[in-house]
């Protein structure tokens, strides 16, 4: 079984080609600039009026490209889905000054973009230049979806649905989705679109890489910890025990500091850790189902990761497949597998 399994994060894609019949430490395995930097250096290198059209991506820098673009008198119009990158409420959106229109006008004099979060001929082009086949039965992304509910923030609701979902500790590999995704999930969907004819599997980022943590060797031994995935732009944390999520809180890394990691990831463990508190300090939040029993040490991934050189806790740098920038793909790989094996063919 072959799969290609793409993490998008805020500063990189990182991506694999994953073959079953070979060793994991093989593949064929590439980091690159994430789509939201590629399009927001293709914007900001843009010197006329602009027509964004396409799918729902993550916004991050994007957005501060398109504002940048208005304030230099500029025009910019987007179809509903493309505008939706910046915010789902698109009254919200107008009020920015970006016109908006339906998804299939279109605007034959003004330079025009196509966004989406996955260019499958790029990522094609680039393994045919080292003569590999892009062939593959499944093909995973993970992308952090913030969720939309009208009236609801959507750190709020993120958050809202992740208590649904973690009723009781469940395994990381259970935050998958094949094939469909819910409505609410809009840049899942607009994902989902663009791979429309293909074994499509999403999973949010943050899970993919909690998930991907755990199939490093050294974690495996281990009873209980606490799983950090420090990327460019979001910090989640997860206490772990036996094999399964108890807890999460998710943050902004830059307002994170090495104090501010030490009292939360003590509080979740303890079970103590309130929604309130990551909310009010400007974080997306926070649930635990159950308290954990102390943790054995603090397992980490993700870019960001040397903030725990200024903590006392024994750390671990987790290298699923040999890297650690591959542990979303990792993890995405793994959820298919284990989905594969306990529910039948997909």
């Amino acid at each position: 079984m072959k799969i290609l399994s793409i993490d998008v994060g805020s500063g990189t894609q990182d991506i694999m080609l994953y073959d079953s019949d070979e060793s994991i430490e093989n593949s064929s395995k590439m980091v690159l600039p994430s789509p939201t930097r590629i399009f927001a250096e293709r914007i900001r290198k843009h010197k006329n009026d602009l027509f964004l059209s396409g799918e729902t991506m993550g916004g991050g820098s994007v957005n501060a490209a398109i504002k940048n673009h208005l304030k230099k008198g500029y025009k910019v119009i987007m179809t509903e889905d493309a505008a939706r990158t910046i915010n789902d409420n698109l009254n919200l959106v107008e009020s920015l000054g970006v016109q908006i229109t339906p998804n299939d006008e279109k605007n034959p004099d003004i330079s025009e973009m196509k966004l989406k979060d996955v260019d499958l001929n790029a990522i094609k082009e680039a393994f045919n230049q080292f003569d590999v086949e892009l062939e593959f039965d499944y093909i995973g992304v993970a992308v952090q979806d913030h969720g939309f509910m009208p009236g609801m923030g959507n750190r709020n609701f993120r958050f809202m649905k992740i208590k649904e979902k973690l009723d009781i500790p469940r395994k990381p590999e259970e935050f998958v989705y094949f094939s469909s995704v819910p409505n609410y999930f809009t840049r899942m969907n607009a994902v989902l679109k663009t791979l429309k004819g293909y074994n499509t599997v999403l999973m949010d980022s943050k899970f993919a890489a909690i998930c991907g943590i755990t199939c490093d060797d050294y974690v495996k031994n281990l009873d209980s910890y606490i799983a950090l995935d420090i990327g460019n732009g979001h910090t989640l944390a997860a206490s772990v025990f036996e094999g399964k999520i108890s807890g999460v809180f998710e943050h902004h890394t830059g307002m994170l500091t090495p104090n501010k990691l030490i009292n939360y990831m003590e509080k979740l463990a303890l079970g103590i850790l309130t929604h309130e508190q990551i909310h009010g300090d400007g974080g997306h939040g926070a649930w635990i189902a159950e308290a954990i029993d102390g943790f054995e040490c603090v397992v980490a991934t993700g870019p960001k990761r040397k903030i725990l050189q200024k903590t006392d806790f024994k750390v671990h740098y987790a290298t699923p497949a040999g890297d650690v920038m591959m542990a979303g793909p990792a993890g995405i790989i793994n959820a298919i597998n284990y989905k594969k094996n306990h529910e039948g063919e997909y």
